[in-house]
């Protein structure tokens, strides 16, 4: 019996011993969350009792986490020295309500899909960038959010409709522009808000009405007042471009500003509130009975226009009874009159005996009837049903932050008229382009409108116009999915290459041409109704592993709703035509007219406008065109990094098709398929004739070498 008892405890204790190995006293999903935690930190000795493989957070205390039986509920790593990324493992915990990570080295973006739980948000001093993401707008239970003193550097989202407990938001010291959000007249709660030292602009009048005892908004660049509800807090706002002079007064009807701090919406406020004397407040003042007043005598007037409409739909002679005198309606009312009355409306002679009322509404409404039949003839308005096809992929925002490392600027590929374009790398192994498209461009109440661009642009097919793979609609986000071309861009290539890198040949700056103008031509004759570009660069000209040429951006400039707003930023670029400088049309011609910039770059490696040049040589087409039928001075003006390694007639041709094409009239330049058809001539005949010049020895040999193949 003794041995089998001590058989027992021997057992008893190895299972305890198993089970607590197993368990422990952290939930499992909370401790790998923390391991892969520390290990995206870079292990870093200062988080004792850390580890990335094993341990227990809470049974072991790590530095700075805070446990709640099983799970991670708080985790304060302040000045620690940390550097790195945040990373996504906060996605594995649920319960997590206080997140301080402030005062440490953490670059990259804010990572997408915290605890809706928190309630206390600190990343600030840190080199964040990108923005915040838009989920933090079902954190409902948000008192705190501190990001100041980071590089965050988009536009805040319309996110803080249901942030109504938020009482502490710090934004400042970062990059953030554009307008303040609307949704921010939604912060109900809020008593200290920080906003200084951004590029925020437009007024501030969203922040009118809030509860707020602390407010710095300096040194941005808002404009227009400052409310007069804000003065008596005293706001910082130093370093703004205020309007001088009075603010003009508000509209009529407006009723008077007033602030009070103290209470909330929905508070249990007493009717009556004691003064610096200790004197009692009426609860309400005499503007407000007289307003109460007024609102009564417009209810009863309104009142009394029903019930004598009601009365108009009586014979004549019941009409005829009413004590009251009436002036009877203008023939024109009579006639308004007939035209809306339902079917079981009196006679016309009726209406010639009818009245009207001395407190009459508004002339589109005098003869509305509020029976349901009335409302039965009210035409209902339909919002146009869009169908996206099914090839092109719906991503979320998750999906995209989690792809594009949070839209971390080590991912950024460039920045267009329309936004910017990030590599987005997915678990698949697959590689795209994400381009976030400006709020300035498409507003986040206008998904319907994006979707409908999707749809269009998703039928563009062609082997040289970048193919659209997907899209994302969420949250007020709009976002095109691209494939992605690993050799950038042409202007990348011309412009910006180092000097070890392998200069382009003459061959493949021809094909490049023939590429793009293919690319132009079918979006100009073959698509129906035509499309116009209007943002023809070489930075859209994307070139893939075999240096073929990807038109982007096509169809983005003419379905946008907005887009002429973000192309006047490309004033002055080189690109623009005469005509479009001057009335702001694009046109079929207009896109001509950038494509035969482009090949001026391809030609003489220059930019399209270079300030740092003489002034006389600025403008690449302005010098370069006079030369453009001199075949001596045209080969001074050929890229030096050909070094004399093309064939003399080609480069005249080509030549003669840049003339065409940057004409100062537009009704002189070309079509599209002319201009694939004498860049096609071009070719062959460079494949026949094999005489060339050089300015090296060897230049004529591999210059008869060239061969058609490598132009198509």
């Amino acid at each position: 019996m003794e041995i089998w008892r001590k058989n027992e405890v021997v057992l008893i204790t190895v299972l305890i011993c198993i089970l607590g190995c197993i368990n422990g006293d952290t939930d499992p999903n909370d401790a790998a969350a923390l391991r892969n935690m520390f290990n995206s930190f870079g292990s870093p000795g200062q988080l004792t009792k850390w580890t990335g493989n094993g341990g227990d957070p809470c049974g072991e205390s790590w530095k700075g986490v805070t446990c709640t039986g099983t799970r991670v509920t708080e985790i304060k790593l302040s000045g620690l020295s940390l550097s790195g990324s945040i990373g996504y493992q906060f996605t594995s915990l649920p319960v997590l309500t206080n997140l301080d990570l402030s005062n440490n080295n953490f670059a990259g973006g804010i990572p997408y899909g915290l605890s809706r739980n928190l309630t206390r948000i600190n990343f600030a001093n840190n080199q964040l960038n990108g923005d915040i993401p838009y989920d933090f707008s079902s954190m409902t239970k948000l008192t705190y959010l501190n990001v100041a003193h980071n590089q965050l550097q988009n536009q805040l989202s319309d996110m803080f409709a249901k942030l109504s407990f938020l009482s502490t938001l710090d934004l400042s010291f970062n990059q953030l522009p554009g307008n303040l959000p609307w949704s921010f007249r939604n912060l109900s709660s809020i008593t200290t808000l920080f906003l200084q030292n951004n590029r925020l602009t437009g007024t501030v009048d969203v922040l009118a009405d809030l509860p707020l005892k602390n407010l710095n908004i300096a040194n941005n660049q808002f404009t227009g007042w400052i409310p007069p509800q804000l003065k008596d807090i005293h706001p910082q706002t130093d370093g703004n471009n205020w309007n001088s002079g009075p603010a003009p007064p508000p509209p009529p009807g407006t009723p008077p500003a007033h602030r009070n701090p103290g209470r909330k919406p929905g508070g249990n406020n007493s009717p009556s509130e004691s003064d610096g004397n200790g004197s009692k407040k009426s609860g309400i003042s005499g503007g407000a009975i007289a307003g109460i007043i007024i609102s009564l005598l417009v209810v009863g007037g309104i009142i009394a226009f029903f019930i004598i409409k009601k009365r108009s739909k009586k014979s004549s002679s019941d009409i005829e009874k009413l004590d009251q005198p009436f002036a009877p309606l203008a023939s024109n009312e009579v006639q308004e009159m007939k035209a809306v009355q339902p079917p079981t409306a009196v006679s016309t002679k009726t209406f010639d005996s009818s009245v009207s009322f001395n407190l009459r509404p508004p002339p589109v409404d005098r003869h509305k009837s509020f029976d349901d039949d009335d409302f039965s003839a009210i035409p209902v308005v339909k919002k146009k049903t869009v169908t996206v096809p099914t090839d092109v992929t719906s991503y979320s925002i998750a999906d995209l932050q989690i792809a594009t490392g949070s839209f971390s600027v080590d991912r950024l590929l460039g920045e267009g008229s329309f936004g910017r374009v990030y590599q987005a790398q997915f678990d698949d192994g697959k590689v795209l382009a994400v381009k976030k498209i400006d709020t300035s461009t498409l507003s986040s109440d206008m998904s319907n409108d994006f979707l409908e661009m999707v749809s269009k642009i998703s039928k563009l097919h062609h082997p040289n116009v970048t193919e659209l793979m997907g899209y994302c609609s969420e949250h007020g986000q709009h976002l095109l999915v691209y494939e992605y071309h690993k050799n950038g861009s042409l202007h990348d290539f011309l412009h910006l290459s180092d000097e070890d890198s392998k200069p382009l040949i003459w061959n493949t700056r021809v094909k490049i041409a023939l590429g793009t103008a293919r690319a132009l031509e079918y979006m100009h004759e073959v698509c129906s109704p035509s499309i116009i570009h209007k943002n023809i660069k070489s930075g859209n000209i994307l070139l893939d592993a075999e240096l073929n040429p990807h038109l982007s951006d096509s169809g983005l400039a003419s379905f946008l709703p907005n887009a002429e707003q973000a192309l006047n930023n490309n004033a002055g670029s080189g690109y623009g035509a005469p005509e479009v400088a001057m009335s702001g049309q694009y046109t079929l011609k207009s896109d001509v007219y950038g494509f035969g910039v482009v090949m001026l770059e391809l030609l003489t490696g220059r930019k399209p406008f270079d300030s740092s040049r003489p002034r006389s040589e600025q403008s690449v087409v302005g010098w370069a065109t006079p030369q453009l039928h001199d075949i001596d001075a045209l080969s001074k003006m050929v890229d030096p990094a050909l070094k004399g390694l093309y064939p003399v007639k080609s480069l005249s041709r080509f030549a003669d098709v840049i003339a065409l094409c940057v004409q100062p009239e537009p009704e002189f330049r070309p079509p599209m398929s002319e201009v694939v058809q004498a860049l096609v001539r071009l070719v062959q005949r460079a494949n026949m004739s094999k005489r060339t010049v050089g300015n090296e020895p060897g230049a004529s040999r591999q210059a008869e070498n060239t061969d058609a193949h490598d132009y198509m």
